[in-house]
């Protein structure tokens, strides 16, 4: 028996090298996680979310906007959500060109609305109700970026952030969630981020409240069981104006600088794009990023003790080099 044993692992052997050969390759050139890269290849498309009624938040700029002109031009409904109405409006004229042959100006609701004004989420919900009369997909993507060192934020922008980045999407989602429950369908996708996975250096509020966000959407993914799904989106660098509106250390204070052309981050086309192949599957989560961070995340993961080794190794200025693309 032994001998059988050896012999069919000396067989074997070669075989698992490859294997491990080729995913590292594919790993350390892929700008995601295997599994999304699979499916954007393999997979469903987009254009099967067609007809949907997808509510984007934090839709005015970045991301959220190219994920509605992603859903746009594949022919979904949508509800645009932000604090600035002008710029909703300026994305709503973008989605009816790109869906041209598919949107009237009707398939496009702009709702504004800040995440942070909880009592309003249920009257925002009922609104969407009285025009669409469904919610199919509800992507939480509003959020608040920082950069400070640990040892200097103040703990009331710890409390802001938190509410920003956790409290509202949690607060929206539970008030979507008795008309999905009532269908018996629907799909909650939250915008996370790989600061939700690593210990990112230079932002403890944004880090610490992505991780969270990560224990309440897997704790519900767990208590509705298979007819609601779930997505965790966790992008690394890519370019946006998060820096315009990201906080400090400091209440009240914001970093308000652009990100410069020469940094190494994703399009935020491509995110947008890699995002919507995410829903159109119907993933648990997915990792959005160039090499090295998309790297870092895979070690991190299943090795937890190397990945965190070598994050102390890197150590924290490197590590903030490569989380801002330089």
């Amino acid at each position: 028996m032994l001998e059988f044993i050896g012999l069919a692992c000396t067989s074997l052997c070669p075989v698992c090298i490859g294997i491990i050969i080729v995913t590292s390759l594919i790993v350390i050139l892929a700008d995601a996680n295997l599994m999304l890269i699979v499916k954007s290849k393999c997979g469903k498309k987009i254009e099967c979310l067609s007809g949907k009624v997808v509510w984007i938040t934090g839709a005015s700029s970045g991301i959220g906007e190219h994920i509605a002109y992603q859903l746009a031009s594949v022919g979904c409904k949508l509800v645009l959500s932000a604090r600035r109405k002008e710029e909703l409006e300026r994305v709503k004229q973008t989605c009816l060109k790109l869906g041209r042959s598919h949107l009237q100006d009707e398939d496009v609701l702009v709702l504004p609305m800040d995440v942070l004004d909880f009592d309003y989420h249920k009257k925002a919900v009922q609104s969407v109700l009285d025009h669409f009369k469904k919610i199919d997909i509800l992507v939480n993507n509003a959020g608040k970026s920082q950069r400070a060192v640990w040892s200097e934020v103040q703990l009331d922008v710890d409390r802001e952030i938190f509410e920003i980045n956790v409290l509202g999407p949690v607060s929206l989602t539970q008030a979507v969630l008795p008309h999905m429950m009532e269908r018996k369908q629907g799909h909650l996708v939250v915008m996370s981020s790989l600061a939700g996975i690593l210990g990112v250096p230079g932002s403890r509020s944004y880090c610490g409240s992505k991780h969270a966000v990560h224990g309440y959407f897997d704790s519900l993914r767990t208590e509705l069981g298979n007819n609601i799904d779930i997505t965790l989106i966790c992008p690394g660098p890519v370019f946006s104006n998060l820096f315009q509106h990201a906080a400090t250390g400091k209440q009240g204070e914001l970093v308000g600088r652009n990100m410069e052309n020469s940094e190494k981050r994703m399009s935020t086309e491509r995110c947008a794009y890699l995002s919507c192949v995410a829903i159109a599957n119907r993933m648990y989560e997915v990792w959005v990023s160039q090499n090295p961070i998309l790297f870092m995340t895979y070690i991190t993961i299943f090795l937890p003790d190397v990945g965190k080794w070598l994050a102390s190794k890197i150590g924290a200025k490197q590590f903030l080099k490569m989380r801002e693309g330089k």
